[in-house]
């Protein structure tokens, strides 16, 4: 069972930012830049290519929905995407405010009180 299955459960807390039936949008807690965002699919799949066409779809739907809120809530030049998947074997979409290249590479990492994550959180989500 990955981290994102005992998030979904409810086992592990999270800075929730959005949730519907099939998908759940959280703060990284190891942020590349301030509102770094995971997108994920409920369902289990290790692979974003697996993933039935219609999921993928909406998938990036949903992503896009709270990249918008992001936007809307972080003042960046643009949120980029990633979808990486080796750290988690559970597909997850990375949205990232960016004002600088840096932010993209997961080498660049930045701090934020649980405090700063909550209000993050409840900001982003009133955007949506």
């Amino acid at each position: 069972m990955s981290i994102f299955t005992k998030i979904i459960n409810g086992e592990i807390p999270c800075y929730k930012v959005a949730e519907d039936e099939e998908f759940i949008a959280f703060l990284d807690i190891n942020p590349n830049a301030k509102g770094h965002t995971l997108c994920v699919p409920k369902k289990v799949v290790d692979k974003i290519l697996d993933l039935e066409e219609d999921l993928y779809l909406r998938l990036m739907k949903f992503s896009r929905k709270v990249g918008i809120a992001l936007e809307k809530t972080i003042p960046c030049k643009r949120v980029g995407m990633a979808v990486i998947g080796l750290e988690v074997p559970h597909v997850h979409v990375h949205l990232i405010p960016l004002n600088e290249m840096k932010e993209m590479t997961f080498a660049h990492k930045v701090s934020l009180s649980p405090e700063e994550f909550n209000n993050l959180a409840e900001a982003i989500n009133k955007n949506l």
